[in-house]
């Protein structure tokens, strides 16, 4: 397993700024690879797709080329991955399909560690809502707490795979057992999760499972999984004459065929750069990129962890066990902007807020202001964690 720190930031031309980027998981940098394919697609002949033209054949390969990626990146079927704008417009449009085959009394769960954009669609579905709380103390979403608002009624339980606040990773695979002994489907928001360990959806049991490629390296729009079959029970709402074939009937409009010939890039360059030795199916070549990704993060996290326990008036609020290298802070006798504000003049780039986890944040006590949060991502280096302790060393001496 080989990790080339030096050879992977290479590839991206916005590191040239000088800038230690803490803040992937709002969005991270682009690889030259996923910048030349997008510009690329846009300067081949492109149409509708279709058969027939150049560019019709052209837009095809570039929809089914990126399918096929977006499958061996999650462990799902080519004919169940579905493009959307964002996973936030996916969300509401499974739950607005779903909502129409539910009853009056029939119950979702959703949990306080969630991100909005797996809360609000479902409490705004018409259903009736119940709330699983995580522990703010340790930051922990038990398997109990899912169990305690479970009912022969709950058709729905919305979890995150991890928070994109805290980073805690709850056990996905038990949640999913515990709703479907009740009958419920379950929808995994898997958008901070995908960016940092390899996804199986038959593992994690998911009925429906989210991502964002450009939290991993790609360009900004949604990806959702989920089995083919269970994709034709539901009926969107759509255009009279567009098709009616899964998974194009979710698709609204046209796709962005740049975007998708830049997410096929991005998946290709966790396959190849990551882990230049791997060898086998771009499959198992993403297994072990991954795997050496999550072992330079950990070494990082530590830095990070350690570097922190050395500072007077920090709390960190990122506990849980199983947590991916996202770390969120605040500060006594400091505000949390102030601290984005003097990281950021000294080209660190490390935001402060509550990123659209507002019932998480509200649930650790921190109001809708939430924290200072400090993200890894796979071009991170020692050096970067360097110039970020120093940075909040200072920062706490004035």
């Amino acid at each position: 397993m080989t990790y080339d720190i030096a050879a992977i930031r290479s590839h991206f031309p916005a590191l040239a700024a000088g800038i230690a980027h803490f803040d992937g998981p709002g969005g991270t940098q682009t690889p030259e690879p996923v910048i030349r394919a997008i510009a690329d697609a846009m300067g081949q002949p492109l149409s509708n797709r279709g058969q027939v033209t150049v560019g019709e054949r052209n837009a095809e390969a570039l929809v089914t080329g990126a399918r096929r990626a977006m499958a061996d990146l999650l462990g799902a079927s080519p004919s169940g991955i579905v493009f959307g704008r964002s996973a936030t417009q996916l969300t509401y449009d499974v739950s607005r399909s779903l909502a129409k085959t539910w009853s009056p009394g029939d119950e979702v769960v959703v949990t306080r560690l969630d991100h909005d954009a797996n809360i609000r669609p479902w409490v705004q579905s018409g259903a009736t809502v119940r709330w699983a709380e995580f522990d703010p103390g340790t930051g922990e979403l038990t398997v109990d707490a899912i169990r305690a608002v479970l009912s022969e009624r709950t058709r729905l339980v919305a979890v995150t795979a991890a928070s994109n606040l805290i980073g805690t990773r709850p056990d996905i695979p038990a949640i999913t057992r515990a709703a479907h002994e009740v009958g419920a489907l379950v929808h995994v928001d898997g958008v901070h999760h995908t960016a940092h360990a390899l996804v199986d959806l038959d593992a994690l049991g998911a009925d429906f499972f989210t991502c964002s490629p450009y939290k991993f390296l790609g360009p900004h729009h949604g990806v959702l999984a989920a089995r083919p079959e269970l994709l034709e029970t539901l009926h969107p709402d759509k255009l009279l004459p567009s098709t009616d074939a899964v998974p194009e009937r979710f698709e609204l409009g046209t796709l962005p065929y740049e975007f998708l010939a830049g997410t096929t890039a991005a998946v290709d360059f966790l396959a190849e750069r990551l882990d230049t030795e791997a060898t086998g199916t771009r499959r198992e070549r993403l297994a072990a990129g991954y795997a050496a990704l999550e072992a330079h993060e950990r070494v990082l996290r530590a830095q990070i962890d350690e570097g922190l326990a050395a500072l007077d008036g920090v709390t960190v609020h990122s506990r849980a066990a199983d947590r991916t290298p996202t770390v969120l802070l605040t500060f006594e006798n400091h505000s949390t902007a102030d601290a984005y504000g003097f990281l950021a003049e000294r080209g660190v780039q490390a935001p402060a807020g509550s990123f659209y986890a507002i019932e998480a944040s509200r649930h650790l006590g921190l109001g809708d202001t939430g924290g200072l949060r400090v993200g890894l991502a796979p071009y991170n280096d020692s050096q970067d964690v360097d110039r970020l302790l120093t940075g909040l060393t200072d920062f706490l001496k004035r």
